[in-house]
């Protein structure tokens, strides 16, 4: 679903939006000039949105690599110091010379903003002309500007009590799951310096792609395995190999589809679930899960339409 809504400084909104749910349910589909209202989960940490007035920053390409054929991703330098975003969310990409906004998720972690005053998206090359302007015309030092939005994220406070989670990839959903991947081990990171710190559990990552050159991030997740062993793990899956798994990679590698005995075993009151992908992808897991018992205030996901 499509539609076009004119903004105020000549942009029109044309793209996929996306809804979120804690319980298995869609929220409202809404045309909008605001942000979301504030919004809290029965769980009391992963849905909050802070009702604060909303940025437009400007923002300039500082960054640009290709993280696989057809995925580029950029380097952004915000310019706006009261810009912040938590792990998992989204951001609106004003391009001058494009009439569309665009909407990428947000594959950095926050503390990356924090500390370098950067952030970065990883953009598949479509026909989108935002995508497209990505793909064809960006260039180092081209100017942008960013909103923030989306009610998907992991943003854990210190008093809140310790979680495991399970995250699920198919394709490009893994940028926003990649961002919480990146904050869980700035936790991990911080947890022997801040005493009084959000205590974190383990993390699983099932990625699913087409093929093994499709799997992003994969150098920057083996690192992250390496760093800590036993709290953060993935399953990388591939389902149209056609060519001979490298060596390196076999270890790690799996072919077909991610299987409900493997999902099962990561079924414990003290796990949460994010799951983002195609819809086909989100709705079969998410009902599986359903039908393992897991508590559909546990289960989080985002899909566009």
């Amino acid at each position: 679903m499509r539609y076009s809504l004119a903004r105020g400084r000549g942009f029109f909104w044309d793209r996929p939006r996306p809804y979120v749910t804690t319980r298995g349910e869609p929220m409202e589909r809404e045309r909008r000039e605001l942000p979301q209202p504030q919004r809290e989960g029965e769980m009391g940490l992963l849905v909050r949105v802070d009702a604060a007035p909303e940025v437009i920053s400007p923002a300039k390409v500082c960054g640009i690599t290709n993280e696989s054929e057809t995925v580029k991703r950029l380097r952004l330098a915000v310019t706006n110091k009261d810009f912040t975003f938590k792990a998992g969310q989204w951001v609106d990409f004003f391009i001058p010379e494009v009439a569309i906004v665009g909407g990428f998720s947000i594959c950095s972690s926050p503390g990356l903003l924090e500390q370098d005053g950067v952030l970065e998206l990883a953009v598949k090359h479509t026909v989108h002309p935002p995508a497209h302007w990505i793909h064809t015309q960006c260039s180092l030092d081209s100017e942008v500007a960013l909103r923030v939005g989306g009610n998907f994220f992991f943003d854990p406070q210190p008093a809140d009590s310790p979680v495991n989670l399970v995250l699920i990839a198919g394709g490009v959903g893994i940028n926003p799951l990649f961002s919480i991947l990146l904050h869980v081990a700035d936790f991990h990171r911080n947890q022997e310096s801040e005493k009084n710190g959000y205590k974190m559990g383990t993390v699983k990552l099932y990625y699913s792609a087409k093929n093994t050159s499709e799997l992003l991030f994969k150098n920057n997740i083996f690192g992250l395995m390496n760093e800590f062993p036993g709290k953060i793990t993935c399953s990388f899956h591939v389902t149209q190999q056609s060519s001979q798994i490298c060596e390196e990679l076999q270890p790690y590698i799996t072919e077909g589809r991610i299987s409900e005995k493997e999902l099962e075993k990561h079924v414990f009151k003290d796990t949460l679930w994010y799951i983002c992908g195609p819809p086909p992808m989100i709705e079969s897991i998410s009902k599986l899960l359903e039908n393992f018992g897991v508590p559909t205030d546990c289960i989080y996901f985002e899909k566009w339409w």
